[in-house]
């Protein structure tokens, strides 16, 4: 019986596989991932060392299975192990990363077994995720350490209330692709200006990068690294009025507005 089951070998599969391979989390042997799509199933199985199958019922059967399936698609993977898990002591930890799934439908899916409910998001692929995750009532301090641990392989950790989840996918979950767009824009912006693209990207994405290490690190508050670096009648000053101008905060406030309305009408 394997110690880590996972249904999907996606991006984010294969970043927690990755992850907790290298980190000895699980050894490669110790890991059954079922994946519908023969190729995919032999390059996880060439990269990492660990065992694939097209069956969903032989990953179920380990001591935590992953679900890193599409929603869509979990009521028809649910009905297919419901017969299959009856009556054996495995999984005893279910862990979900679908989009807008709540834990009410995992413990109904998954009677009797403890349920984690998590968001990560892409970042996780690079090792530099951000995970929220929220407990189900037969959940045990020692499970949701279980699920902290195996998150952590792949970046921070957060333990939430789940009535936060879908503010959480609004936010962390769909954040990445917000930060994307800027990175373009500030690209796009430098070329405007007469920039090569080559260097105007590397421009953006170091500033992106060094700014959010710089607020990670010094812990101070947003506002007080924009004053630091806005001087009076300067330039920084005359680009924040015209982000103001257009809106640029009410844009992300309602981009995650959005994003958390529609984890809420997929898990409807």
């Amino acid at each position: 019986m394997a110690k880590f089951g996972m249904i999907g070998g996606g991006m984010m599969g294969e970043a927690l596989i990755s992850r907790l391979v290298d980190r000895g989390v699980y050894a490669p042997q110790e890991i059954v991932v079922s994946e519908p799509l023969a190729e995919r199933r032999q390059s996880l199985a060439d990269r990492y060392g660990v065992q694939v199958t097209d069956n969903n019922a032989q990953a179920a059967i380990a001591e935590v299975l992953l679900l890193a399936i599409k929603p869509q698609v979990f009521e028809p993977v649910a009905q297919e192990l419901t017969t299959v898990l009856v009556g054996s002591l495995c999984p005893n930890l279910v862990i979900s990363i679908l989009a807008g799934i709540p834990i009410a439908k995992l413990e109904a899916a998954f009677p009797g077994r403890a349920v984690v409910r998590a968001m990560p998001n892409t970042p996780a692929t690079v090792g530099a995720g951000m995970t929220a995750i929220a407990p189900g009532q037969q959940c045990e301090p020692a499970q949701l350490e279980r699920a902290e641990h195996i998150f952590a392989a792949v970046g921070e950790v957060v333990s939430v209330p789940e009535t936060m989840m879908d503010a959480v996918t609004g936010l962390s979950g769909s954040g990445p692709g917000y930060v994307a767009l800027v990175l373009e824009a500030l690209t796009d912006g430098g070329v405007a200006v007469g920039l090569p693209r080559a260097i105007a990207a590397k421009l953006a994405l170091q500033t992106v990068k060094g700014t959010a290490q710089l607020a990670q690190e010094n812990g101070l508050h947003p506002a007080v690294l924009k004053d630091q670096v806005t001087s009076p009648g300067g330039t920084t000053i005359a680009g924040i009025a015209q982000l103001e101008k257009v809106g640029l905060r009410s844009a992300f406030i309602e981009a995650v507005r959005a994003a958390y309305q529609r984890s809420r009408e997929l898990g409807a």
